[in-house]
Parts: C-alpha cells; structure tokens; sequence
C-alpha cells in the first residue's frame, strides 16, 4: 500500500487552527512589548534621545 502523501481535509484545518493561534499568541506577545518599550520611552524620554540623533 502506497503511503499517504497528504493529509485529510480535517488534519490540515485543524493544523491551520493551531498556526493561527500560535501566531495570535505571537502577535500578541510583540504588542505587548512594544507597548512596554513606548511606556519606558515616555517615563524616560532622554534614554532613548541617542536613538533619533
């Protein structure tokens, strides 16, 4: 018997669904330190002045 090459319909929805969460996961992590990074710019503008000069 040949084996299977490609997965079900329901593997690869469900594989899609896991992708999606991971990168809802992902994103979620970036914006939550962007924000933290945009915070501390805030609270400590002339830290980060080097940065733009």
């Amino acid at each position: 018997m040949r084996p299977i090459k490609y997965q079900n319909f329901e593997d690869l929805v469900q594989q899609n669904k896991q992708e999606l969460l991971r990168d809802e996961n992902e994103l979620e992590q970036i914006e939550l330190r962007l924000e933290k990074k945009q915070s501390d710019k805030k609270s400590n503008p002339e830290h980060f002045s080097s940065y733009y000069q």
